[in-house]
């Protein structure tokens, strides 16, 4: 961040204290400046639509709409704008959907203001802005012993079939099940059966490990980022 430019930020976190704690941080920070404040994912949406931040500093556990999907959201409605999670969260379960969403930054909210800033710094001159954690954890998740093969299987492992297979990718790429009925043209009910069915045969217990199987049997590529720190 240049000392002539000032970075346009939205705050989303549904608890009322920290979000306004949040806004206070900025706006001690040089070259900040908060242009507003959401209380939730669609609040964040509706925000960056109008006010075309830099940035949007987004917690993930939020009512009506998440911060995954409202990640998703605003990265295919509004590529200007970047996303740098905010959250108490740094499992598998949240930081894997996040970046699959297209977060480009993962923070847990024991980052200071330096780390705040040189995370919007990061994302803003297109890098990762991970908190060194974040960047452990995805470094470990991905060099775990049995790694991504080069090429899809010939047959799919387990016994899955094509169109479980094909929602596999899907669900790797970050997609809810309605947004999964809609690519295969099916019902949502349809999708969960095909979910059902891959997580018995498989043995997978939630979408995080979903991911991370379709990612170690070559189904799915790992996203940017993570591929980025792998070298």
């Amino acid at each position: 961040m240049t000392a002539d430019a000032t970075t346009r930020v939205v705050v989303a976190d549904d608890q009322t204290v920290v979000r306004e704690g949040i806004v206070m941080l900025l706006g001690l920070l040089p070259g900040i400046e908060v242009v507003g404040s959401a209380a939730d994912g669609e609040e964040a949406v509706r925000l960056v639509a109008e006010l075309a931040p830099d940035v949007v500093l987004m917690d993930l556990r939020m009512p009506r709409c998440d911060g995954v999907e409202a990640t998703r959201r605003i990265r295919a409605e509004h590529p200007g704008t970047q996303v740098v999670v905010l959250t108490t969260y740094a499992d598998d379960d949240s930081l894997f959907p996040a970046l699959q969403a297209g977060a480009r930054g993962y923070l847990t909210k024991d980052a200071d203001g330096d780390e705040i800033v040189r995370a919007i710094d990061d994302v803003l001159s297109g890098e990762a802005g991970l908190s060194p954690k974040i960047q452990r954890r995805l470094l470990e998740r991905f060099t775990e012993p049995v790694r991504t093969v080069p090429h899809p299987p010939d047959e799919p492992p387990d016994g899955l079939t094509a169109r479980e297979v094909e929602v596999l990718r899907l669900v790797a790429e970050g997609q809810s099940n309605p947004e999964i009925g809609r690519s295969l043209h099916v019902s949502t009910a349809t999708v969960k059966t095909h979910i059902n069915n891959l997580f018995a045969k498989a043995g997978l217990r939630d979408r995080a490990q979903a991911i991370h199987y379709a990612y170690r049997h070559g189904l799915a590529q790992p996203p940017q980022i993570a591929r980025h720190l792998m070298g």
